[in-house]
């Protein structure tokens, strides 16, 4: 239900444009979050948009350089990462709960983002 594409290698200061598309039928009723897992360490979550209102959340590590948005239209969440580090290189997944559930329960396969320093 979740089809995320847009990584890949870009040098340290770069950035990139991730999508991440749904079939979900009534996604406004959705949050859709941004993972990501570096090699050797634990998923963490980067970042969500609560669909109907656009209402989004950062973790710190990424809050100024990332945004998260979402096209309704399309049915489509994005994640522009910008000044991008060789830190933020990872596994980066899309994800989706309803608004009111504690765990997300749809998975995007992941895409791979690698920053070169």
């Amino acid at each position: 239900q979740l089809q995320a594409s847009g990584g890949g290698l870009v040098q340290a200061g770069g950035s990139l444009r991730l999508s991440c598309a749904t079939s979900q039928r009534n996604f406004s009723m959705y949050v859709m979050g941004w993972f990501r897992q570096a090699p050797g360490k634990d998923r963490e979550l980067v970042g969500s948009i609560v669909w109907s209102g656009g209402l989004t959340y950062y973790a710190d590590a990424v809050k100024g350089r990332f945004t998260i948005s979402r096209a309704n239209a399309e049915s489509t969440g994005y994640l522009q990462m910008n000044i991008l580090k060789p830190e933020d290189t990872a596994v980066y997944y899309c994800a989706a709960k309803r608004r009111y559930e504690p765990n997300y329960v749809h998975w995007g396969q992941g895409t791979l983002v690698t920053v070169s320093s």
